[in-house]
């Protein structure tokens, strides 16, 4: 069983670590830091599950009730905030 740490390293700074060769921005991505992207999201780890199933696949996780991209909140209280897309797509130079 993995800590809690470690769960959240390998989700999220290990991929974004693996990928800063081939695009130099997931520098700035997977990490909580001063020059990093204000990614980010707050989940309770005793609540948060993923509800979703074949029948109904954009249901919503439990447990996450805050997730900013950009800095800009795109969950409230569990609620999806509508007509926002403040995320940035990543290419590979030359790509």
């Amino acid at each position: 069983m993995l800590s809690l740490m470690d769960a959240v390293r390998k989700a999220a700074l290990m991929p974004a670590e693996r990928l800063e060769s081939l695009a130099p921005a997931f520098k700035k991505k997977g990490r909580a830091s001063l020059e990093a992207d204000a990614d980010l999201m707050l989940f309770d780890s005793d609540r948060v599950i993923d509800r979703t199933t074949y029948q109904e696949p954009t249901l919503p996780p439990e447990g996450i009730p805050h997730v900013l991209i950009n800095g800009v909140p795109v969950v409230r209280d569990g609620i999806v905030v509508e007509g926002l897309s403040p995320g940035e797509g990543i290419r590979a130079p030359g790509a």
